[in-house]
Order: structure tokens, then C-alpha cells, then sequence
């Protein structure tokens, strides 16, 4: 986009009025590094910013200032520049617009907009877009120009242009590069769906792995990034998850799958690795604790409507007798009177078949004060696994197994080392430490790396 040789007062007092106007795309100024440059804006056409105290006089060099070093600190943040960042917040918007984006099928979207099926919405959008755009040349050497005007100094001060634009991965590059020099944002309205479709609206756009907690979810920002090619031994049961998940994110009837097995057999970060895989093509994983399951009807009704599929992960699962955790996940499993949403499914990892633990005690005797079917109450506990409808086993590793995982992890780490050597320092180390195991083999491999540095 061609940026003006001059930026006016006139034409910021215009800027913001337009911004006011705004109709869908309302929380886009409301993001903390657009709220500093709008009150940079304000401050150089005069309006009291946030920083000046209330019933003194305003000093209107001080408030252009103040309000330019906040918005240079607040863009240092970011690691992009300017309208890179405008662009990713207007791509990433959640509001009735994105969200009935996301909702149209694909095949269909052209014909809505064509016959404006979206309403009025559509008309609203390229108009907000418009005002949007208008916002990019706002930036750089043209505002630091702009804020020694209107302060009145003799220098201008130093402009925010980041040496290395950081790739956001949140956002995709093609989109990102087309906005950037597009002439009429109106007219990228297929862009904006791919981009809705794809990558996803708000919080899931922003993330791909969350955390249930405290009644909310959160994003996490630095999910664990294993890759399924690092994971090497069980290939059958990794093949049949691989083979639900796809089904999952094609609208078929998905299953929930119990993975039950060995500590250390890689269960968890099998799991871990499906949103790094399948991310791009719509998949979310919520980690939930067993604390929080009671939350788990809650967490699966919000999700209901959503254009994203998600796997609602639960990691080592086991209950006791009277967990009323045990109940919240068996509506969540065999279902309620509600429908079971389409796109949701639960994966849990447990090194116990049977779930629920039974004692001696709970077997059925006659006694008195006893409860007279209780073989009914123990078959219930005992049968909670089956509920899922895929059990999944990660037997424990043998040698051979815990060899061939050594050798490819350290395929992949690129560590020379001789055969023979290897494989008896592998050896060595599972005795000496955690027994045989994915997980001791990886942490071989990193004393290895450590070794090598």
C-alpha cells in the first residue's frame, strides 16, 4: 500500500471519527498495541490521553511524547511492524461476520456472497475493512514525521521498524503478503474466508492447544512441539488414532479413544503430536486436568458451535469409587439428552485397564447392610474403559523395541556415534536408570546431545 508523503491533523481527527464508526470489526482497536497508537493520535490532535492528570493543565508536547514512546515500547513487543500487525488482528477477528465465515461451506461461500446471503454483514465488513486499511500508513518514518510536528521538535524521534519481521504462525504467509499489497481490502473477501476456514477466528486462531482452568479457557502459547515422526515403536495403535483423527476432522462419526498402557510408552505426546500435525486443517486440543472434569459438559457445550474440531485430552485418567469426576465423563462418553457434538471427541491416557480402582472389599459378599446387587455396582466400575469406543495398548518395550527407538532418535538428533557403542550404552543406560521405554530412550538420546555439544 502506498504510503503519503505527509500525515495531516486534519486527516488523524478523520482517521479516529472513522474508527468510532466501525460495526463488526469493533475489537480490532480495542487490542492493547491499537488502544497506544489511537491514543497517540488523540494526543497530537489535542485530546487528553489516559496519562494526563485529570484538572491540570495539559501538556499537549508531553502527552505526544508520552504517548508515542508507549506505542513504540507496545509495537517493540511485537516483533513486526506496524501494518503486519493491524493485518493479523484484522485476520484473526472474532465477531458475527468471522464466525458465520468459518460456518459456510466451502463449496457454498460463493453463492452467499454473490447473493449476499450474509446480509448486510458483508456490506458492513468492506466497510470496516476500508477503515482498517486506511490505518497502515500511520506508521514508521511517516508518524515519527508526523509526531515531531506536532510537538514541535527539531529532531524527529527515532521511527519503529522492527530489523526482522518475526513470522507469526497463527497467521498464513500468503494471506499476510496479499493484504499487504492489496489495493482494496473489500475485495479479498474469499481470503478472509480461507483464512476463517483454515487458521480460525479469535482464540482458536491464536492457538492450537489450550488448558482448561479456573472456569475459562486458555490458550497456550508454547505448546509441546513433538513431531509424530519422533515417535517410532507402536506403529499399529498409532495408525488407528491417525485413522480416527482423520475421520474426526472429515465431519464423520469419530470415536473416543482410551490409550492404556506402559508409562513412559509415549501415549501423552502421541496426543501432543496430532494438533502439530493437524493443525493447519482445523484441529484444537484442550488439556484437561482430572480436577476439571466435572467441568467436561461445560467445556463440550461451548465448543458445540464452533468451526474447529478438538480433542479433549485427559492425561493419566484413573478414579476412585466416589469420584464424582467419574460421572461428569461418563455423560461426556455415552451421552445425555443432549446430542454429542460432531466435532469433539476425548482421548485419555491411563496406565490402568480398568479406570475406576476396586478393592478386594468391593467384591460381592453376603453381609449384612450390604447393597444387594453390588456385583451390578462393580461390573460399572470395571466396564467404565469400554465406554470408549476405541482402547488403544502400548504394551511395554522390549529390547529390540527400545533399540530401534534409540537408533531413530538418534537418526534425527544427527548424532555420529559407532553401532556397537550405541547399543550398549542404550542397554547400559535403561538398566541403570528407568527401565525400558520411550521415554528413557529419549532421555538417552539428550545425554547423548549433551555429550556431543
Amino acid at each position: 500500500m502506498e504510503t503519503p508523503i505527509a500525515l495531516s491533523q486534519e486527516a488523524a481527527v478523520a482517521l479516529l471519527q472513522r474508527l468510532d464508526g466501525l460495526l463488526l470489526y469493533r475489537s480490532v482497536p480495542q487490542d492493547p498495541v491499537f488502544v497506544a497508537w489511537r491514543e497517540l493520535l488523540q494526543a497530537g490532535c489535542g485530546v487528553p490521553t489516559v496519562e494526563d492528570v485529570p484538572g491540570e493543565t495539559v501538556d499537549a508536547v508531553g502527552s505526544v511524547l508520552r504517548a508515542y514512546g508507549a506505542w513504540f515500547e507496545a509495537m517493540a513487543s511485537t516483533a513486526v511492524d506496524w501494518p503486519r500487525h493491524v493485518i493479523g488482528q484484522v485476520l484473526l477477528a472474532d465477531n458475527p461476520w468471522t464466525r458465520r465465515l468459518a460456518a459456510v461451506e466451502a463449496e457454498h461461500l460463493d453463492d452467499a456472497l454473490k447473493h449476499y446471503d450474509l446480509g448486510g454483514m458483508a456490506i458492513a465488513a468492506k466497510q470496516d475493512m476500508s477503515v482498517l486499511q486506511a490505518v497502515l500508513p500511520w506508521c514508521g518514518q511517516a508518524l515519527a514525521h508526523w509526531v515531531a510536528d506536532q510537538a514541535n521538535l527539531e529532531h524527529c524521534p527515532a521511527p519503529w521498524e522492527p530489523l526482522v519481521q518475526e513470522a507469526d504462525p497463527t497467521l498464513d504467509a500468503t494471506a499476510l503478503s496479499q493484504l499487504l499489497s492489496s489495493k482494496d481490502w473489500g475485495a479479498e473477501l474469499p481470503l478472509f474466508f480461507a483464512h476463517c476456514q483454515q487458521r480460525g477466528v479469535g482464540l482458536w486462531g491464536r492457538y492450537r492447544a489450550f488448558r482448561w482452568g479456573a472456569g475459562q479457557l486458555s490458550g497456550i502459547s508454547t505448546p509441546d512441539p513433538v513431531q509424530l515422526n519422533q515417535l517410532v515403536g507402536y506403529d499399529h495403535p498409532t495408525q488407528q488414532l491417525l485413522a480416527n483423527t482423520e475421520r474426526l476432522l472429515r465431519g464423520q462419526p469419530a470415536l473416543n479413544v482410551l490409550l492404556y498402557g506402559s508409562r513412559g510408552a509415549g501415549k501423552s505426546s502421541l496426543v501432543k503430536a496430532l494438533v502439530n500435525e493437524y493443525g493447519d486443517r482445523g484441529l484444537r486440543l484442550i488439556e484437561v486436568a482430572k480436577a476439571e472434569l466435572e467441568a467436561l459438559p461445560t467445556i463440550v457445550e461451548q465448543l458445540r458451535s464452533v468451526a474447529q474440531k478438538f480433542i479433549l485430552f485427559v492425561d493419566d485418567l484413573s478414579f476412585e469409587a466416589d469420584d464424582e469426576a467419574f460421572k461428569a465423563l461418563k455423560v461426556v462418553l455415552e451421552g445425555s439428552a443432549t446430542a454429542r457434538p460432531e466435532n469433539v471427541v476425548v482421548y485419555a491416557t491411563s496406565n490402568r485397564r480398568h479406570l475406576v480402582r476396586e478393592f478386594f472389599d468391593d467384591r460381592p459378599r453376603p453381609r449384612d447392610a450390604d447393597e444387594i446387587h453390588s456385583w451390578d455396582t462393580t461390573q460399572e466400575k470395571l466396564s467404565f474403559s469400554d465406554r470408549f469406543g476405541l482402547t488403544l495398548t502400548f504394551e511395554p518395550a522390549n529390547q529390540d523395541r527400545y533399540l530401534e527407538i534409540v537408533n531413530h532418535l538418534v537418526d534425527q538428533a544427527g548424532i555420529s556415534i559407532d553401532p556397537e557403542d550405541l547399543d550398549f550404552r542404550a542397554r547400559q543406560w535403561a538398566t541403570r536408570h528407568n527401565g525400558r521405554s520411550g521415554r528413557t530412550a529419549r532421555q538417552f538420546v539428550d545425554w547423548l546431545q549433551g555429550e556431543s555439544l
